[in-house]
């Protein structure tokens, strides 16, 4: 709008209806600070008319509006000012009359609010406000408590702006805007809708509307919101990344993909896009081509946490276990304050991929960067796979010292007592072997394993009639068939003598 039509409107502003200081045209920026105060990007030519020194004033008003952050990227675009302004101008049915005796006061509230005035604004409103009065009082009241971040209090005024004009668009506007800052998702929903209703159909409102579908797990109707907000406003990458969030949750992964491809040719920094990428490429079933993502993020320097163990995890299920422990490393590295849960998890899968020396290697890791961040549960379980690794590697006096300390932890750590009476067995100490077999089979949890070793051990013995209640009990809590032939063969073969 330009500013002679600016002008000219103004003009049957003063006539017909009131105009307020208004957030309604707001656009985000991923920065969760506030806007901070500007001067004015827009000023109003100064003519000598009525109408004019009432654009001055509106323009005035508008000049610090401490708007809201958030986490979508057009709320400091350029566009945001002159829509602003354009939240000034009256359309008849959609705003609330004022009649002859409230334009003067309404005039006077306008001159405070040019010059930051508003706490004297504020006592003039709260005079002029009564259930009679025009709901552009409670408008502008409620926008004051938007501008100082009192979102419960205007979203309470801007209610009460709606009960006395229900096709207050402007006033659903900014009630579903104060919604969405405060994450009142479903909430907002039936507040935008209503914009639509009344008219309001721009690009921020279906980009508004796009993401609270999406928050509440709408993904279709989320992204059909986007599909309008993109195409009213193409230049916006918040409505592409949304739209391409929603073809994710929707497990429409080539689709994400496709969009993806075309945005980062658009914006090849953006970290976020590269992590959707990937992501999409997983989902298709192609964990190299994700891989290819986080190692162009991390080549970057824009490679997270999050992205560094995610490659770790695609490396190690792709059977590159040396790639997949520098990439755990890294993550711990860059995570100072974070948990070795992710790397915990890792060794063990390496271990159990008999990937010992990584494994070693992983551990040792955990140990020197994690060590004093370690809680009991997570000390347990390093002990417990170098014990593991010990043992694989040979290393018997290591793995029971290690064995040792994990029962000194947690005295009631079945799977440790088990390993360190099969420990004692192959020391050939029998008696400790079966001390510790005992210990594992008074807990619940163990008993049946516990049995079944303390069998073996009676077994190799050839104590096969006293192996056979073990193996009967242990059949008894827990049935295995490999457990069942191997008990038809010890009672065999105590028959046989």
């Amino acid at each position: 709008m330009n500013i002679q039509a600016a002008a000219l409107l103004s003009v049957s502003f003063v006539a017909a209806a009131c105009q307020a200081t208004s957030p309604s045209e707001v656009r985000f920026q991923p920065s969760m600070q506030p806007l901070a105060a500007r001067a004015p990007a827009y000023p109003f030519q100064a003519q000598e008319t009525p109408g004019s020194q009432m654009a001055a004033r509106l323009e005035a008003a508008s000049a610090e509006p401490e708007v809201l952050g958030w986490d979508l990227s057009i709320w400091t675009e350029p566009g945001f000012r002159r829509k602003f302004l354009e939240s000034y101008l009256s359309e008849t049915e959609i705003e609330p009359a004022i009649n002859s005796e409230e334009r003067k006061p309404l005039e006077k509230i306008l001159e405070l609010i040019a010059a930051s005035k508003l706490n004297e604004a504020l006592k003039l409103l709260q005079a002029e406000r009564n259930p009679a009065s025009s709901a552009a009082f409670d408008f502008l009241a409620a926008n004051i408590h938007f501008q100082r971040d009192q979102f419960e209090q205007a979203a309470q005024v801007y209610k009460q702006a709606i009960e006395k004009h229900p096709k207050y668009r402007r006033a659903w506007k900014n009630l579903a805007m104060i919604y969405v800052r405060e994450s009142r998702f479903e909430e907002a929903l039936p507040a935008l809708t209503k914009v639509l209703e009344l008219g309001g159909g721009d690009s921020v409102t279906y980009g508004l509307l796009g993401f609270c579908y999406s928050s509440t797990g709408h993904d279709l109707a989320a992204e059909s919101a986007y599909r309008q907000a993109n195409l009213l406003d193409p230049l916006t990458v918040d409505w592409k990344m949304g739209m391409a969030r929603s073809f994710f949750r929707q497990q429409r992964f080539a689709d994400a993909s496709a969009l993806c491809t075309q945005l980062l040719g658009e914006d090849p920094d953006r970290a976020e896009l590269w992590a959707l990428q990937a992501n999409a490429y997983l989902g298709m079933q192609q964990p190299l081509r994700a891989a290819e993502c986080f190692e162009v993020m991390d080549q970057m320097g824009i490679a997270t946490v999050a992205s560094l163990d995610m490659l770790g995890d695609i490396y190690v299920n792709e059977g590159l276990f040396d790639l997949g422990v520098r990439c755990y490393t890294r993550a711990m590295q860059a995570s100072p304050d974070g948990t070795p849960t992710r790397a915990l998890r890792a060794a063990k899968i390496l271990s159990l991929r008999g990937a010992h020396e990584e494994t070693a290697s992983l551990l040792q890791t955990i140990e020197a960067l994690k060590g004093s961040q370690l809680d009991v549960a997570e000390r347990k379980d390093l002990l417990r796979l170098k014990a593991r690794v010990a043992v694989a590697q040979g290393a018997g006096e290591e793995e029971a010292q290690i064995l040792q300390e994990v029962v000194a932890l947690d005295p009631l750590d079945g799977d440790s007592l088990i390993l360190l009476g099969q420990y004692h067995e192959r020391k050939g100490e029998a008696d400790q072997a079966i001390l510790q077999f005992e210990r594992a089979a008074g807990l619940e949890a163990f008993e049946a394993e516990a049995k079944v070793r303390h069998a073996q051990l009676l077994v190799r013995q050839g104590k096969y009639s006293e192996a056979i209640p073990f193996l009967r009990r242990a059949q008894s809590l827990k049935p295995r068939e490999n457990i069942q032939k191997y008990l038809e063969d010890i009672e065999r073969a105590a028959k046989a003598r």
